[in-house]
C-alpha cells in the first residue's frame, strides 16, 4: 500500500510539477517508502511490539522489538528529510535502508528454512517488500546518479 503511494506520488509530480521521472520516484519513495513508512514502522515496533513479534512468528516481551523500532525511526526521519537534503544525503539514506531491509529479508529466509516459521510477517508480503523495495531504491539511484 505504501508502494502504491509512492507510485502515485510520482507520477503526480511527473505530471503536476514536470519533474524528471527518475527524479520524481526516487524522491517519492525515500519520503514515502522510507520516511512514511519508517515512522508507521517505528510506532508498531515501539508501541505495539508484542502484536507485531506475534505477526512475525517471535516472541513477544523482547527488548528487540524496541531496538529495531529506533533503526526505523532513524530510517523515517532520513527519508522525511530527503525533502530538502539530496546529493549524497539521498545515496546514504537509499543504501542504508537497503543494507538493513535486505538484511531483514536474510533473517527471514534463515528463519523460514530452519523453523518454517510462515507466519504472515516473516514469510509474507513483508519479505517481499523488503527485497523489492531495496531493489526499486538501488536500480532508482544508479539511474539517477551514474
Amino acid at each position: 500500500m505504501v508502494s502504491c503511494r509512492g507510485i502515485l506520488a510520482g507520477i503526480a509530480q511527473v505530471l503536476l510539477l514536470d519533474t524528471p521521472a527518475v527524479e520524481a520516484f526516487l524522491l517519492a519513495f525515500l519520503v514515502i517508502v522510507v520516511g512514511i513508512q519508517g515512522l508507521w514502522a517505528f510506532l508498531g515496533h515501539y508501541f505495539r511490539s508484542d502484536e507485531i513479534a506475534a505477526f512475525i512468528g517471535w516472541p513477544a516481551d523482547s527488548p528487540f522489538q524496541k531496538e529495531v523500532a529506533f533503526g526505523n525511526l532513524a530510517f523515517g526521519v532520513l527519508g522525511i528529510l530527503c525533502l530538502w537534503f539530496r546529493g549524497g544525503f539521498w545515496i546514504a539514506t537509499a543504501i542504508g535502508i537497503s543494507v538493513f531491509m535486505l538484511g531483514a529479508a536474510i533473517v527471514h529466509v534463515k528463519d523460514i528454512r530452519e523453523t518454517q516459521n510462515r507466519s504472515p510477517g516473516n514469510a509474507g508480503p513483508i519479505l517481499w517488500t523488503d527485497i523489492l523495495t531495496s531493489l526499486v531504491l538501488l536500480v532508482l539511484l544508479a539511474l539517477y546518479f551514474l
